[in-house]
């Protein structure tokens, strides 16, 4: 049995969620506003509705080539934290459970619903509403994909350390925002510039240094400072997943949280790739949505990590011609197979 709020907020498909998150842009603090866009690339909507409804669920899954933690029944806690807004997640998750056991509405508008309970949750937390506009929008969609039980009965546990936690919005947007000193001589030619990324994962914060016009799929291959494999299998080369350099797998997609105007412009291939893989780039030279195999940085950047990749944008989108995939490395190649399959089968 669902409650009327959830019947309320599935009534809304993809780009209706889409819409009313570009409405309430402005409403969001600028430390969350390109996290909140990147958190619903992250899980589309209109891929997990397929993937509930697919007569077998297995198969499309291997048909999409679904690589790690791709389903939010199993980290409503913990998808967010590379929002700032994640600082509130207990105070927004008790707002959004108390409006849904109270809500009666039918007929309301979502971007008003949203307002609401961030107003609430921002009181309760003794932040400012701007703080958690993303944050509820997220926990509004978590409880979509996983369902009123589920996300009632998750702990609410908010997962950041002490000294992250403390830190104001303005000065990690500052942060993200600052390159590097080049020293004295910086500003000649000759010298040959490195970049930080900062970056964000489901397990980890970090950094790694990339020289300039680097892609940044590179500079992550350098950092040997943990076993990667053994956090997650796909991360053979370094932090980034890798499976090619190519833009031919879609292993290294990333969410870029700030400095996307110091990475390279898209390039047809990277643009037609990431529509066959499904990732949302969106149309901008510079956007937030990249593969790190191809964006090349003049800058710092801060990025975020999904746990997860896969190739479902033919079916789920459509209108995507075929194209044919080159892997460069042998690793990449056990993949043509499985991503020409899901690019083409009907």
């Amino acid at each position: 049995m669902t409650t009327t709020f959830e019947n309320f907020l599935n009534k809304f498909n993809e780009q209706q969620w889409l819409g009313v998150l570009t409405s309430v842009l402005p409403e969001i603090h600028e430390v969350d506003r390109n996290a909140a866009q990147i958190w619903f690339r992250f899980y589309p909507l209109e891929l997990f509705r397929y993937l509930q409804t697919a007569e077998n669920k297995e198969k499309a899954i291997q048909q999409f080539v679904m690589q790690g933690e791709y389903e939010l029944k199993n980290q409503i806690d913990s998808s967010h934290r590379f929002l700032y807004g994640h600082r509130f997640w207990k105070e927004t998750k008790d707002a959004i459970n108390k409006h849904a056991e109270n809500f009666e509405g039918a007929n309301a508008d979502l971007a008003h619903e949203i307002r609401r309970i961030a107003k609430a949750a921002a009181v309760a937390a003794k932040t400012d509403a701007n703080l958690t506009v993303g944050i509820t929008m997220v926990g509004l969609m978590t409880l979509v994909q996983v369902g009123f039980d589920a996300f009632k009965q998750s702990a609410g546990t908010v997962s950041i350390d002490a000294k992250t936690k403390n830190q104001s919005p303005q000065k990690i947007v500052e942060e993200r925002a600052k390159d590097d000193s080049q020293g004295i001589f910086g500003f000649l030619k000759t010298i040959d510039k490195q970049w930080t990324v900062n970056y964000i994962d489901d397990t980890d914060s970090g950094k790694f240094r990339l020289m300039n016009d680097e892609e940044i799929a590179s500079g992550a291959a350098r950092d040997q400072s943990k076993n990667w494999v053994e956090r997650d299998f796909r991360r053979g080369e370094g932090v980034i997943p890798v499976e090619c350099r190519s833009a031919a797998c879609g292993t290294c997609w990333v969410g870029v949280l700030g400095g996307a105007e110091k990475l390279s412009d898209v390039a047809p291939r990277e643009r037609k790739q990431m529509k066959i893989f499904g990732y949302q780039q969106g149309e901008e030279a510079k956007p937030l949505m990249r593969l790190a195999c191809q964006a090349k940085a003049n800058g710092a950047v801060s990025i975020v990590i999904p746990p997860w990749n896969g190739v479902f944008g033919k079916k789920i989108y459509g209108g995507i011609a075929d194209v044919t995939l080159e892997p460069a490395t042998t690793s990449a190649a056990k993949l043509r197979e499985a991503i020409s399959t899901a690019m083409t089968d009907e």
